[in-house]
Formats: C-alpha cells, structure tokens, sequence
C-alpha cells in the first residue's frame, strides 16, 4: 500500500490501462475464500522500507517475549473488535537475515497461537515494483518457509504489487517460486495480480500457477465514482472469472474522517460507494477480505486504534460493513 506521492497517479494511471470490458462471472458453489477475514498489521512508515519491517506498535528493541506479549493484545483486539480470523504481515530480507526476524516471529506466533491464519507478504524497498535482490528474495523465502511451511494456517505471499513486471515475467518469476518450493502446497500460496496487485485476470489464467490462491488490491481512489453499481463493475472487471480463488488483501477507505458508511449513507460519496460495493461483493461471491490497515499509526484508513494494550475501534459504521463484507 502506497497512497503518496507520484505513486497516486502512476496507480491510477496503471488501473486504467489494465481494466477490461465486464465480464460475467460465474459463481462457484465449490470454491470460495471467504474463510479469511483479515487485516493488515503494518508499519507506520508503509511496508516499503530499506531496514526492518516493524508493525505498529513494536520497536526494533522489543525481545520475543515482548514483541509476543504486545501482538497478544493487538491480535485480541482484531479478533473481538473486528472478529478477524486473518493477520497479514510485512517481511523482507532485511528482517529476515536480522536478528530481528526471531523477535518478530513473536507476531507471528502470537496469531497462531490464537487460532489466527498469517499471512506473510514480501514488500520491495527500491518501490520500482521489481525484487530488489532475487538472491536475498530467495534466502528469505527459504528461512520463511523453513520455519513456517509446515503449519497450514501460514500462506505465503512471494511479493506484494509487483507492478515493474510484465504479465509474462511476473508468471514466470512466480512459477520459479513455486518450483523452489514445491514442498508448500500451492493452495497456501498468494500470486499477486498484476500491476499494483490490481487485475488477477493474466495471472489466473496462467496454467503454470493452477492451484494457488491470488491476491487483489482494490482502493477508492483509483477512480471518482459515487455509485455502488460502478464500482461494482470496476472490481468485476478485474476479477474475470476468478473470483473463488481470489482474496482481496488489501482493501481500505478512510475511518477518522467521520465517513458514514451504514446503509443509506453509501451513494453519493466516493470511498462510501467504494468500500459499500466492494464489501457486498465479496459478501455475494464468497471472497476473502483483508482490510487495509488493522492498525498503523497515522494512517486515516487504519480501522483500529491502540488502547492501553488492546485496540479500539476508530469507526463503528466502517467496521459494520467490513463485517458484513466478511459474512458475519
């Protein structure tokens, strides 16, 4: 996620480029997502840092026992504040290769032991949309799955927003993945779509990554719709045909603005028609969301606060239709 800057319109400007005429989606009684309900734990500074990925709410002097004891109370919020079963986490090669990475396993295993599923997502620190080092990127995913590959509520997720790829190289560095670590069943495996994670049509059609789970990033300010029925139409298209094996990991809209998002209150404004249509969506097609943030301080989306050392809610309305959007 990267709402500043130039990124803004090279966004935009991508998502257009790569929408598609609607098409119809079939619905599959066989195959759905929606057992993830999840939220992104990030940190302050966005994802794409050169140094150690820290979630809010940690320190890069935390212990493990410190780092297990603060996730303990953030993941009991999500849970009982937003009735998440999801947690998805930043990594890179910096925290991996660090002494850091066995302290911040503490979130990790904070959520597992919690009944959680964890999501781990590898974001770039060079933000061109391309693995800053496949040797590193690969030594990392080999510690990664080392650790956690053999835990089935663990998936992995080989990068976030790969938008420096062309379709053909992005399969193609994915498929070598796959093959690196064939051991990890490839339903506990997230391909990105395209571009910013923003069309899962070319990567679901490639037979060379059957079997996975993919990931879409979807965001109300990619475009200045006030309608629920073009949003409807603008999320569809990005999806095609494969909206069973698809999560949504990052989707998100403003919670401490004072946006009214209860029914009634959606048309008419951009981010409540966005985050109205994407929620039913996924509700009517069985699709997993992970709402972007849970919790990163100074981030208007984050839906969470911290509290003492829980969390708190910043907007009841917004958390009612993610619940909704999730089926509860």
């Amino acid at each position: 996620m990267k709402r500043f800057g130039t990124r803004i319109w090279l966004r935009a400007a991508l998502a257009a480029a790569l929408t598609v005429p609607l098409l119809a989606v079939p619905q599959s009684a066989t195959a759905a997502t929606n057992a993830f309900r999840g939220v992104n734990w990030a940190d302050a500074r966005d994802n794409y840092v050169d140094g150690w990925v820290i979630p809010t709410g940690l320190t890069a002097g935390d212990s493990y026992a410190s780092v297990r004891s603060k996730a303990d109370g953030i993941i009991t919020g999500f849970q009982q504040k937003l009735g998440a079963n999801t947690v998805r986490l930043p990594i890179n090669p910096q925290s991996v290769s660090s002494d850091w990475w066995g302290r911040y396993k503490g979130a990790a295993d904070s959520a597992l032991a919690h009944g959680m599923k964890v999501v781990f997502g590898y974001w770039e620190a060079n933000k061109d949309g391309f693995v800053d080092d496949t040797n590193a990127w690969n030594t990392m995913w080999d510690k990664v799955t080392a650790d956690y590959g053999g835990n089935g509520n663990v998936y992995f997720e080989p990068m976030n927003e790969p938008f420096g790829y062309s379709l053909s190289a992005w399969v193609s560095l994915c498929s070598t993945w796959l093959s690196r670590h064939a051991n990890i069943p490839r339903g506990r495996v997230l391909i990105s779509g395209t571009g910013y994670n923003d069309n899962v049509t070319g990567v679901g059609a490639a037979s060379a990554l059957d079997g996975t789970l993919l990931s879409l990033h979807f965001y109300g300010f990619w475009a200045s719709d006030t309608t629920r029925s073009a949003w409807t139409a603008n999320l569809s298209n990005r999806l095609g045909s494969y909206s069973s094996r698809t999560i949504i990991d990052e989707a998100g809209a403003p919670m401490t603005t004072g946006l009214d998002y209860s029914a009634g209150h959606q048309d008419g404004n951009n981010f409540t028609a966005y985050f109205a249509a994407t929620t039913d969506l996924a509700r009517s097609r069985q699709m997993g969301v992970v709402y972007w943030p849970g919790l990163r301080s100074g981030d208007t989306y984050s839906i969470t606060r911290q509290s003492g050392s829980g969390l708190e809610t910043n907007n009841a309305t917004g958390v009612a239709q993610l619940r909704w959007g999730w089926g509860l």
